[in-house]
Formats: C-alpha cells, structure tokens, sequence
C-alpha cells in the first residue's frame, strides 16, 4: 500500500472522530482540529493533533484553549498547551498499524489529560522541574565537593556569556581557550544553601521573577533555606559585589539562580537613609547546574567504581596501539585530580600509519608522543600529560604507578621486564598475527608472569592464544618496509582491552592476568583468560 493511500485511510479515521484535516506543519506534519475529551468527562478540548506521515514518531498534541480552571503550572502540559502525554522512547510505534498506533496515543493523552484536570500526577512536577526552571547554563570546575563561597568567571564569546565557578582558575582558563571564552568579569560571588526538600515549581508567580518571588516560594518548600537564601543574598550585597550566583543542594539535583545588584537603587537608599530592603526587587535570573570537573567527567559512566584521577601512568609507544589506548586512557580520568600521563615514543607519524593511528594527516612528520599529547590536551585541557619524544631505553620514568607497554615489540617488551620489576605493575598489550587477536597481561605480585615469562610458555607449545599458529601475512615492499596488516578496529580492540584491565587493576581487580580477545572467526581460542605463574626458564624471574 502507498503512503499517500495510508495517510489517507488515517486522516478519515480521525474525521470521523470529529477531527478536521488543516494542513500541514513546516516540517510536513499533518495538522488536524478537534476535541480531546478526558474519559468521563463532559466536554472536551479544542486541541491540534499532529501527525508524522511516515508514522515513525509519536503524534504531537497540543491544546488550542488550556482550560481556565487549570493552575499557572501544572504536571506534563507546557505553557504553549504541549501535551506530553507519553516519553518518547518508552514504546515501540507499529508503523505496519498507523491507525491503531495513533488512535492509541491520542486515547491515553486524553487519559492524561483528564489525570491533570483532577489535580492527579502533582509529584511528577519535582521530575519535570528543569523544564520549568529553564536556567541559563552554569558550569562548575570545582575539584573540592563543597563549594562554598568561590569567585565566579562570567566568560564572552560571539556576544554569548557563560557562568563558570571554579575552585583554581588557571585550570579552568584552559577549558575556556578551548571553547574560545574569554573571561570578562570576576566580581560575581557564590554561595552553596542545602535543603532536604526537592524543589517542584509553583502553580502561581512561576517562574520567579525577583528576589522577593524566590524567597515567597523557598518559604513553601523549606523555611530554613529560605532564610540561608535571604541572609546569603544580603552579605553579597554588602561585600559589594556586582552579583551573587546562589546554590540550592537538594537531595537529588542541584539547582540555582543569578541575582544581580541594582547599585543605584542601594545609593538611593543610603542618601535617603530609607530602611526598606531593596534586595525583595532585585531581578533574578535561574541557572542550570552542570559540571564540567574532571572528576566527574571522568566517574560519570562508571558511578560505582574508580577512576584513574590521581594516578602516575606511563605508556611506552604512541603508535597504532598506544594513540588509542591514551586516549581511553583520558576519557578514564587519568592525568587528572594530580596524576600524570606520560607518553614515551621517539617515532614519527609517517604516512603509511594514518590508516590506523588516532592522528591524522594534520600531523604528519610530528613526533608521536608530542602529536598526541597535544592531540588530548586539546579534547581534555586541563589533563596534566607529558610527552616524552626519546627512546624509552634513555627515558627518566621514576616510578609509575603503572606502566604500560603498548609498542608491540617483544624484545622491547623483554626489557622493559628486566628494567622495571616488580613492585612496578606493568602491563602490556599487543596484536598476534594479522589481527588474529589482542591480548593483555598484567603483573602485580612478584609470582606473577611477566611478558618475558609469556615468550618462553609460547615456545613450548603453553599460554598460545590460538590451538592454530596465527598465519604469518606481510605485506608493503621497498622503501616502504614490510608490515603486518590489519585493520584499525584491531587496534581499537586491543587498546579497549588495555583500558579494561587498567580500570580492573585501580579497581584492585588482578585476575584474570592474562586475556585474550579472539577477532578472526575462523580460528579457535587456546587459552582461556586466566593467572600464569613465573615460568622457571625466565631469566628475568629466576635470577
């Protein structure tokens, strides 16, 4: 059946429900008029229904007169009489059944509907309250959890300000070059008030207007952090600043709003000596609390666990392996709350590595270790890396808390056992054969196996990664060398299994030692992922 004929067939349904085809939207929606009538009621509403004619996304339901016996603010109806009547995402549109899909909608946005003329669903205001605050964006760089009284950036690009509250100013001027921000005043104050009382806008005077507005609904919700609010606002004023950004902690969000000084009604008052308090008829604007700290970045997809904030960790090679394994690394917090990251590669970005490095041709002929700390300070400012451009042999390391060998090189690998035994964890993460598999083995207790170990397991036929030796395939000739080749989601595998096991080991997760990540299909895993022992031929180990 064609769409025209489906949209045709949906339209009639509607019409005969009293519903009149109107046009369509500027997006091309369907527009149609008529009355959404909540169950048991006596009348309905005059509402505008909007159809998408692929029927892929729910109908969009509008009322064209809010009912005059409605509150200023009331649950899941917008100023502009939206209806949200379902989340979107939280069903599945049969879009083989255009009809009984929006018949269905629009019979629960009259259920809805009716469940607010009731005065029911009351408490999903404290859900949907951020979009009833509707507060300018202010972003908060603070390390320390209190917040206390701290200066605020108000910050210019292309006539635009932003807010920004910061305990240390040089690390968030760096996140403010980033965005092209420049810092144009330092006279604003904040100020942090808790309340256990979750804040839920009012169904009058919304929103807040002024000083006197806010503190009329903060005495509804919590008296005492009405009058922290109030006294907050007064010492802003007789500190002489040009504003005060005021933090309202509730349990579950943090909230807030601007309040701005009127200087010369506060001249006024003082030649008059007229004892009124002005501050009631200060204008206020809301603010959205968003944090931007490093931190939490950091520990906002993984809540329940650590990240690598505060940590010292090296990584040898900056290559196919090593650029995207910094760069998890990173997005893993580390170099961040006063650890480091230290990149070691003497090696170049040739053309032939662009396929698959984490840099780009912008870089070519650059250093990898200095491309690439450049590279994350530009996506993470105020990440504290350091890159060294040397052969590791010649490299002053001191003594990480981790160190990772992502260079690929057994010999290399070997020697950066010999140099750096245990108490250092090291861990090292390599490609076998043409992207056959990625593996990982870390070391933390003196009994555990290093790389080195692993090599001489190998030889007697132990610890391989496939029951199949991985195929020997080169390819490039001439000048260019010979290489092995894979693709660049090889590398990205291999470096997600390094991030895995790094977050595993600040976790105090060890075991298993050794994993595998078998790619190619075809062949069959050997080991599983398990804990081997020293092995009694390494040198390295049994000296």
């Amino acid at each position: 059946m064609k769409n025209t004929n489906v949209v045709a067939g949906v339209v009639e349904v509607f019409e005969q429900k009293g519903f009149v085809f109107v046009g369509n939207t500027n997006d091309g929606w369907l527009r149609l008029h008529g009355r959404l009538t909540p169950p048991q009621a006596d009348k309905g509403y005059l509402c505008e229904l909007q159809l998408d004619p692929s029927f892929f996304d729910l109908p969009r339901i509008r009322l064209l007169e809010i009912p005059p016996e409605l509150p200023a603010t009331v649950p899941h109806l917008g100023a502009d009489g939206g209806l949200c009547y379902i989340a979107k995402g939280t069903v599945v549109l049969d879009i083989y059944d255009p009809v009984g899909q929006s018949l269905a909608c629009l019979e629960r946005a009259a259920v809805v509907l009716g469940q607010i003329l009731d005065g029911q669903l009351v408490e999903d205001l404290a859900e949907e309250f951020f979009a009833y605050w509707n507060g300018l964006f202010c972003f908060v760089d603070m390390q320390s959890k209190d917040l206390g009284e701290q200066n605020c950036l108000v910050a210019q690009a292309n006539e635009r300000s932003l807010y920004f509250v910061t305990d240390d100013e040089s690390r968030t001027a760096k996140k403010l070059k980033s965005l092209g921000y420049q810092v144009t005043d330092k006279t604003v104050l904040t100020y942090r008030v808790k309340t256990k009382t979750q804040p839920r806008p009012l169904t009058s005077h919304w929103p807040p207007k002024t000083v006197g507005d806010i503190l009329e609904w903060q005495s509804i919700l919590d008296p005492q952090c009405r009058r922290k609010i109030h006294g907050r606002i007064k010492e802003g004023e007789k500190k002489k600043a040009n504003g005060s950004l005021i933090f309202i902690e509730s349990p579950l969000m943090t909230y807030g709003f601007a309040v701005f000084y009127d200087r010369k009604n506060l001249v006024r008052k003082k030649k008059h000596v007229d004892r009124r308090d002005f501050s009631y008829q200060l204008k206020v604007m809301p603010i959205s609390v968003v944090r931007i700290d490093d931190g939490y970045l950091a520990q906002r997809n993984i809540p329940n666990s650590k990240t690598l904030a505060g940590k010292n960790i090296a990584v040898i090679g900056c290559g196919t392996i090593g650029g995207y394994l910094a760069d998890m690394l990173v997005k893993a917090g580390a170099g961040t709350l006063g650890g480091k990251l230290t990149l070691v590669d003497f090696d170049y970005l040739l053309p032939q590595n662009i396929g698959r490095h984490r840099l780009g041709f912008p870089d070519l002929l650059s250093n990898k270790a200095e491309a690439m700390s450049k590279e994350l300070r530009r996506l993470a400012p105020s990440t504290e890396i350091r890159a060294l451009p040397v052969d590791v042999r010649q490299a002053q390391l001191g003594k990480p808390d981790l160190l990772i060998d992502a260079t690929g090189e057994e010999s290399l690998g070997h020697w950066l056992c010999g140099h750096y035994p245990h108490p250092t964890p090291m861990l090292s993460v390599w490609i076998e054969g043409p992207g056959t598999t990625v593996r990982a083995l870390i070391r933390t207790t003196a009994s555990g196996a290093c790389y080195r170990c692993l090599w001489h397991s190998n030889r007697r036929g132990e610890l391989r990664s496939t029951v199949e030796h991985p195929p020997i395939i080169l390819a490039g000739h001439g000048c260019e060398g010979l290489y092995v080749p894979f693709p660049a989601s090889v590398s990205v595998h291999a470096a997600s299994l390094g991030t895995e096991m790094a977050l595993d080991w600040v976790n105090g997760t060890y075991s298993p030692a050794l994993r595998t990540r078998l790619i190619d299909q075809i062949e069959q895993l050997a080991t599983p992922d398990c804990d081997p022992f020293n092995d009694p031929e390494c040198p390295l180990c049994n000296f």
